[in-house]
C-alpha cells in the first residue's frame, strides 16, 4: 500500500495548502476536477458551486452510492479597510479567538501576505489581559500606510485564508491548515482512481464551515438512498484532558460516526462499519463526546430521508493554521471506506 500513501499524501498536501475559505472553494474545486476527468464517467458543477462526479462501478443499484467530502475551510473576509490601511475581519466558521494573533495570512485571489495583529500586550488593561479579545479588535496589516496603498492590493470582501505550508514530520504524523475535510477529498479521490464495486456518486462540497449549505442542494439533485460522510474530527489527546475528554486520538485508526451535534447515524450502517473494521483487521474508534456536526445532518434531512454514516479522520488543533493528522489512519480511512463501498455492493443485485 506504499504507493496509496505516496498517492494520498501527495493530494493531501497540494490540497490543504490552497486556500478555500467557504464560499471561495473555486481553486480547490478546478484542481479536483482536473484531478478526477480521466476517471469520471460524468461531472458537474451545480449553482452552490458543489462539485459532483459520477463513476461507474462493477455494479449498477437503482441509486449509487453518495460519498462526500467539504472542499471549504475556516478562515475570515474583509470587512473593512481604515485610513490607516489595516484590514478589519469577520470570521468565517468556527474559530478560537485565543490563536490567531500573529498569525500570517493570505489576502484575497493575490494571496496578499498579511499578520493578523492585535494591540500590543504590555499597553492591555489588568482586566483586558484577563478576557479573550473580540473579533472587532483584531486587524490585519499588510504593509499598506495608507487606504489607499491597502485598496491597490485588496478589496472588502476579499477572503482570508490562514498561510501555512504542510509537511509530514515525526514518525507518522501530517501537518497543515485545513485538514478538515481536505483529508476527505484526498480519499475521495483515491477512490474515483480506484476500480470500484459499485456505481457510485462523489461529491466535493462548498459551505460545510458556515452551516452545512452546499451538501443540501446536492444531496436534493443525487437523490441517494444511503450516504457515506468522509470528514476530519476534533481530537482532545493533549496531556492536561481525563481520558473520558479526549475526544479519539491519532494513530488508533478511523472514527466510526454513531452520533454527533446535528446526526443520529444510521445503526445498521453504523454497525456494518464496525464489522468490517474488526474483519479486515482496519483499526478503528468512536469518539468519547458528542459534540459538532458534519454534512450528514443536511444530507439525512434531505427529501424523505437519507441513511447516512460517517468515517472520520481524528485531527488535532482542528480549525487552526496547523492541524495534526496521523499518516497510518488516512491510509486506513482509504482502505475501510473501500471495504464500505464493497459491502453494499455484495447486497446489491445486478
Amino acid at each position: 500500500m506504499k504507493w496509496l500513501v505516496t498517492a494520498m499524501l501527495k493530494y493531501l498536501k497540494e490540497l490543504c495548502d490552497m486556500d478555500a475559505v467557504s464560499s471561495y472553494e473555486e481553486n480547490i474545486r478546478n484542481y479536483i476536477r482536473e484531478k478526477v476527468t480521466p476517471f469520471a464517467d460524468y461531472m458537474k458543477v451545480d449553482a452552490m458551486g458543489n462539485l459532483l462526479v459520477w463513476k461507474s462501478g462493477k455494479k449498477h443499484p437503482e441509486k449509487p452510492l453518495m460519498l462526500i467530502a467539504h472542499m471549504d475551510e475556516v478562515g475570515f473576509m474583509v470587512s473593512s479597510i481604515t485610513e490607516k490601511g489595516y484590514l478589519k475581519l469577520v470570521s468565517i466558521g468556527g474559530i478560537d479567538r485565543r490563536i490567531v494573533a500573529g498569525r500570517k495570512v493570505h489576502v484575497g485571489k493575490n494571496r496578499i501576505v498579511g499578520v493578523i495583529a492585535l494591540k500590543a500586550f504590555h499597553l492591555l488593561s489588568n482586566d483586558e489581559k484577563k478576557k479573550v479579545p473580540k473579533w472587532t479588535e483584531f486587524f490585519i496589516d499588510i504593509g499598506a500606510n495608507t487606504r489607499e496603498e491597502a485598496e491597490a492590493m485588496v478589496s472588502i470582501g476579499d477572503m482570508v485564508a490562514f498561510a501555512q505550508e504542510s509537511a509530514a514530520f515525526g514518525e507518522d504524523m501530517f501537518r497543515g491548515k485545513a485538514i478538515d475535510d481536505r483529508v476527505g477529498c484526498a480519499v475521495m479521490l483515491n477512490l474515483i482512481e480506484s476500480n470500484l464495486p459499485m456505481d457510485c456518486v462523489f461529491v466535493f462540497s462548498v459551505q460545510e464551515e458556515v452551516g452545512t449549505r452546499g451538501a443540501f442542494g446536492a444531496t436534493f439533485s443525487v437523490e441517494p438512498d444511503i450516504a457515506l460522510i468522509l470528514e476530519g474530527t476534533t481530537s482532545a489527546d493533549i496531556p492536561s484532558l481525563k481520558r473520558e475528554r479526549k475526544v479519539c486520538a491519532p494513530g488508533l485508526g478511523p472514527v466510526i460516526s454513531y452520533m454527533d451535534g446535528s446526526t443520529i447515524y444510521d445503526r445498521d450502517l453504523f454497525e456494518k462499519i464496525r464489522s468490517l473494521a474488526v474483519t479486515s483487521n482496519i483499526p478503528w474508534q468512536m469518539k468519547h463526546m458528542v459534540a459538532g456536526g458534519t454534512d450528514a445532518g443536511a444530507v439525512q434531512r434531505t427529501k424523505t430521508g437519507v441513511k447516512v454514516a460517517g468515517i472520520s479522520c481524528a485531527v488535532r488543533y482542528l480549525h487552526t493554521a496547523c492541524a495534526v493528522a496521523s499518516i497510518a489512519d488516512i491510509e486506513h480511512m482509504y482502505n475501510l471506506s473501500y471495504r464500505v463501498i464493497e459491502e453494499l455492493a455484495n447486497e446489491e443485485r445486478q
